[in-house]
């Protein structure tokens, strides 16, 4: 499929971008915490949705607006017209990184688990988050489990099926993984409990004043 990118603007010259009442100061007034992207990013197997969703358990029993954004998931519905070419991969992260940038503007701490392969993807929803009025934060994650260890778990028979040749353009085996250069926090789960990552992820969140409480 032919795939818009984040440079392109809308098709229609005839809309205007509306303001309500509500802005960020006091939807954080009220919620007690900043909205914010946390993009885990990493290969299939190294553990991106795991500690996402431990991570959201933690924020809510804190009383702190969370939800996961889980690859697998959003291609059953908003993304499931998207195969996995190149062009489909890009276009799947552009309209996550849309979809997260309006969960932070409503005050939401979106946690997206999404093995997001290409830099220039990743940094491409960086941008739109940096170039938000105001600002709103983003904070990569990159899950550098090894491929070693991620293909020795194969949680969902993946690598194997890979190496058979029956899933082409697999990330880490026939197709590329491009790793963060310099993500705000880097975790490897062959290295690391998952209390512990969990933990590395809130303390990552605290000094960048995101969260009041948790």
């Amino acid at each position: 499929m032919s795939s818009p990118t984040s440079e392109d603007g809308p098709v229609s010259d005839n809309i205007v971008r509306a303001a309500g009442a509500v802005d960020g100061a006091r939807r954080r007034e009220v919620f007690g915490h900043a909205g914010a992207t946390v993009w885990f990013t990493g290969l299939s197997g190294s553990g991106k949705s795991t500690i996402a969703y431990a991570v959201e358990d933690a924020l809510v029993a804190a009383g702190v607006h969370a939800y996961v954004l889980d690859g697998d998931n959003v291609r059953f519905g908003l993304n499931r017209d998207l195969g996995f070419s190149p062009g489909d991969r890009t276009e799947n992260i552009r309209r996550i990184g849309e979809v997260c940038r309006l969960f932070t503007d409503a005050g939401t701490v979106v946690l997206s688990a999404f093995i997001s392969p290409y830099r220039a993807d990743r940094d491409r929803v960086r941008a739109l988050h940096a170039d938000a009025a105001p600002p709103t934060p983003f904070v990569e994650v990159f899950v550098d489990t090894p491929l070693e260890v991620c293909e020795a778990r194969d949680v969902k028979g993946l690598y194997a099926r890979a190496r058979a040749g029956e899933i082409p353009g697999f990330s880490g085996v026939s197709a590329p993984y491009e790793p963060p250069t310099d993500p705000e926090l880097r975790l490897d789960t062959s290295a690391r409990e998952l209390d512990g990552c969990v933990a590395a992820v809130l303390a990552t969140l605290r000094e960048r004043g995101i969260l009041d409480r948790a």
